[in-house]
């Protein structure tokens, strides 16, 4: 399977510069091409804003004012010298906004220092046949689309940096807030409220256990005296077994259904990183991560090829010479699986349709066949965008349902087995058809004939409140809500957490007390800004920008002059939150006896000594007090010395060893007055228990209730 060099003829004796984003793309695309090429890497942008001022003259048509970046002038300079030496320069830098305007940026740092021509190449995947066609068909720079690159990057610099001095003048000296990150913590920081606010109530489930002969299967009460169940307490389910036991049981009817399963289509970027996350447990970072480095290449053998297609894409569109090559691949392994027709899928009206779906460059390329080249992350990742595509072209799947309900008096109970009858695409995914093809099996039934109920198995619940926002679940809540793009998906959760803004717990993200404070800050006063509509707005408009239909300069003089007059009211009238962080406490410090005082730092508050700088004393905010009987310590929150997870322990230590992996909450037990910590599992979602193992309290929301005792010993902990 080793990869061909691109045929790209070219006159005796001309010379051509690529340029490209990464090194890992121009070692790969060095490869394919013949004499006479030279491919370097800009390394990303080598001229942008400079970030220690705004740059932008707001009073004459929002004009950036460009630098070279610092530390990137050397680069640029062996660039243009480069360029002075060839007869052709192709600016092949990734082919959406970002890329249009590192080129557009490059053809003007080389205008003047070059003969040149400056033009520009885009391709969709790296391969021999993707970059001759780019280099054989060069264009202009599209203007339009350095224009939409533009407005964005300007609007962001304006938000930013009018939002971040009001946040030092009324919150902490350091801090930033932007404008789509600042939505996406308001998401996090509302579903956060949901999630405290929540309180469960229990409900009960009943299951039997029928025998026929020797054969037992267990079917769950779906109905009570024709009406669906309501089991509010023990008593209530008691009293249905009581009266079961005392009548016969029937089977009262039989179902069987088909379902037609249909494939899905070719992954987007934001359903590869929630596939990734949920079945993988990659972040969104390192989901796109792993696929630049399967974009940009592999070494394969002797070769270097670039495994999948671009990796930033909001379209599920396939190219014909993608089909032609998957439909061949079935044809020779899958010929029963082939639909006559190739399968099109919709694209999504916000869709821009710019790349193709994300898919392997080779169908050939199978994820066996590259396993020994590949580490085991990118092999897991390649796997399912390689099964992703290939199965979204073949025949659908077919499961058989059967589902039996049994009459014992007023009780109906029902129990359903499921049979994948025709695997169709399935026969391509491992993940699912190297599991069992039956969900549980029945024995043979005739409806009206007579079962026996064996044993009964009453089951207490609790409802589940809200689950906090993972990776996968804020992912799909901004693409449905039209907020950022698929190039801006990690970068959003990753700013959150770099700014330390959010945290991740159990996979989950949670507001840290900073964030709930700028989030409050922002939401009270600038709720237009901080408003998913109108970010999802803005991003319709850069779209028009794009498409030449509205002038970038007119579009932030609407949204910028009134925002401006919005932060000096704000700037001048509301009130600030430093007094609440300086503020000294009842903490006397160790080292010289003067008070402590509480203070906001990157990680969240904590004491320091109101000697400073004399004294330099620091230590974490007490959580709670410790539960040890005699010990007079409190309970702090540490870090592993390794790793840097964070746990809980006594400030006697090592006096005390008490250690806990769950924080303690502001809540004590009722029942034995020891603290409560967050406690998180699949089953039952977030909720607080007593740190007590004798106590089986359990706390949600403003109210209390008592769970028993093998609920929280049930508990699957991280």
């Amino acid at each position: 399977m080793a990869e061909k060099k691109a045929s790209t003829k070219k006159k005796a004796g001309k010379t051509s510069l690529v340029i490209v984003e990464s090194p890992a793309k121009a070692k790969t695309i060095e490869k394919y091409l013949g004499p006479g090429y030279t491919v370097k890497a800009s390394m990303g942008h080598l001229i942008d804003l400079p970030k220690s001022r705004l740059a932008i003259d707001v009073e004459h048509g929002f004009t950036p004012e460009y630098i070279t970046v610092r530390g990137r002038a050397k680069l640029l300079k062996e660039l243009q010298r480069d360029a002075k030496k060839v007869d052709e320069v192709l600016l092949a830098s990734d082919n959406d906004r970002e890329g249009e305007s590192i080129a557009w940026h490059l053809k003007n740092a080389f205008d003047g220092k070059t003969k040149a021509p400056i033009k520009r190449i885009v391709f969709n995947e790296i391969t021999p046949q993707a970059i001759t066609e780019a280099v054989k068909h060069p264009s202009d720079i599209d203007e339009a689309k350095v224009n939409a690159q533009k407005a964005r990057r300007v609007l962001d610099r304006l938000v930013g940096y009018n939002l971040s001095p009001l946040l030092w003048k009324k919150v902490k000296n350091g801090l930033s807030a932007g404008r789509v990150q600042s939505v996406a913590l308001r998401l996090i920081c509302e579903r956060e409220k949901e999630v405290e606010n929540f309180i469960p109530d229990e409900y009960w489930s009943l299951d039997a256990d029928f025998v026929k002969g020797k054969s037992k299967f267990t079917a769950q009460l779906v109905q009570y005296d024709d009406k669906k169940i309501d089991l509010p307490s023990e008593k209530s389910v008691q009293e249905i077994i009581e009266e079961i036991g005392k009548t016969s049981c029937t089977v009262a009817d039989i179902k069987a259904t088909e379902k037609t399963v249909r494939p899905k289509p070719p992954f987007t970027t934001s359903k590869l990183q929630q596939v990734a996350a949920n079945r993988l447990g990659f972040t969104s970072r390192k989901t796109m991560q792993i696929a630049q480095q399967l974009y940009e290449g592999v070494n394969i053998g002797s070769s270097r090829v670039g495994l999948i297609t671009y990796m930033r894409t909001d379209s599920v569109r396939i190219s014909q010479t993608a089909i032609k090559d998957v439909r061949d691949w079935l044809t020779k392994n899958y010929p029963g699986e082939l639909p006559e027709q190739p399968i099109e899928y919709t694209v999504g009206k916000k869709a821009q349709d710019a790349h193709e779906g994300i898919r392997p460059t080779y169908v050939s390329y199978t994820p066996d066949s590259v396993k020994e080249y590949l580490t085991r992350d990118q092999h897991r990742l390649y796997s399912i965008i390689w099964e992703r595509f290939v199965s979204s072209q073949m025949n659908n799947a077919k499961t058989r349902t059967t589902s039996v309900d049994i009459r014992a008096g007023k009780a109906l109970f029902r129990v359903s087995a499921s049979k994948v009858v025709d695997k169709g695409f399935y026969k391509v995914i491992k993940t699912l058809s190297s599991k069992e093809d039956a969900t549980g099996s029945l024995p043979s039934l005739k409806v009206g004939e007579e079962i026996t109920a064996e044993k009964f198995y009453p089951e207490q619940h609790f409802t589940q409140g809200p689950a906090r926002f993972t990776d996968a679940s804020i992912v799909k809540t901004l693409e449905e809500k039209g907020i950022g793009r698929p190039s801006t998906y990690a970068p959003i959760i990753s700013v959150l957490l770099d700014r330390y803004y959010v945290t991740r717990s159990n996979k989950q993200l949670v507001p840290t007390q900073l964030g709930r404070m700028i989030n409050d800050i922002l939401v009270e006063s600038f709720p237009e800004v901080v408003n998913e509509n109108f970010t999802a707005e803005i991003e319709n408009e850069l779209d028009e920008v794009e498409e030449n239909k509205i002038q970038w300069a007119k579009m932030l003089e609407d949204f910028f002059f009134p925002f401006r007059d919005k932060v000096e009211n704000v700037m001048a009238t509301h009130e600030s939150f430093k007094g609440m962080m300086d503020e000294v406490t009842d903490k006397i410090c160790e080292k010289c006896g003067k008070p402590m005082v509480k203070k906001l730092g990157r990680f969240g508050f904590f004491l320091a000594c109101s000697g400073f700088p004399e004294c330099h004393n620091t230590r974490s905010i007490p959580l709670a007090r410790c539960p040890r009987p005699g010990c007079n310590g409190e309970i702090v929150a540490r870090k592993t010395k390794g790793r840097g997870k964070e746990f809980y322990g006594c400030t006697n230590y090592p006096q005390c060893d008490f250690i806990s992996h769950y924080k303690p909450v502001d809540v004590y037990c009722p029942k034995c007055g020891q603290f409560l910590v967050e406690k998180y599992d699949k089953k039952h979602g977030t909720y607080k228990a007593c740190i007590n193992p004798d106590c089986d309290y359990l706390h949600s929301g403003d109210d209390a209730t008592l769970v028993a005792s093998d609920l929280m010993e049930g508990v699957v902990e991280d």
